[in-house]
């Protein structure tokens, strides 16, 4: 992420807004059971709440100074690992949920969205759920904080085909303000 996008993930401002309006809309409805992952959680805001809500949570997050960052602030109360999203390092059917928040727009190619897709719903458990947030992309605003930074905004209109297609079911889309949110579960 370039300077102007790591402050605002890092401020205090931001904090609050995904605890109080990103986080508790991202998963509304949503039962994530015992054995989460989170999928690129950068300087972990998201993260840090989530760790107080589940029995255990794991955390994959392709930059290594984030996971440092993660790791020095969270200690052993949750698992972190440097990868990526398009190869998880996690066997067949482990979690009860996959989540991302504002992180799939950072995938630079579709194909590679496609893939993320695909590989969290290959670690989902059978009946497990895949939930997040991303952002509509379209305003000036969403483009300046991106300059210099990887943005490819996901369509919400296409989203729940693309979640199909990586093998889950019962997608579900619902957008506010610009930004939506999306859930799908694994079959059972």
């Amino acid at each position: 992420m370039n300077a102007i996008h790591n402050r605002i993930c890092s401020s205090q401002w931001w904090a609050r807004r995904v605890e109080n309006e990103l986080l508790p809309w991202g998963l509304r409805d949503v039962e994530l059971g015992e054995d989460v992952l989170e999928i690129g959680p950068g300087f972990g805001a998201t993260t840090r709440l989530l760790a107080s809500r589940v029995a255990r949570l794991a955390v994959l997050e392709l930059d290594e100074e984030y996971c440092r960052r993660l790791r020095a602030g969270l200690g052993d109360a949750v698992s972190i690992t440097q990868g990526n999203a398009t190869a998880l390092p996690y066997e067949d059917g482990r979690f009860s949920a996959v989540v991302c928040f504002t992180m799939l727009h950072h995938i630079p190619v579709a194909e590679q969205q496609d893939k993320a897709l695909a590989e969290a719903a290959r670690v989902l458990a059978p009946g497990g759920v895949l939930a997040g947030t991303d952002s509509v992309g379209t305003g000036w605003l969403f483009k300046l904080i991106h300059i210099g930074d990887t943005l490819l905004p996901i369509d919400p209109e296409e989203l729940p085909r693309r979640l199909t297609n990586a093998g889950l079911v019962e997608p579900r889309v619902e957008r506010s303000n610009g930004s939506f949110r999306f859930r799908a579960r694994k079959q059972a």
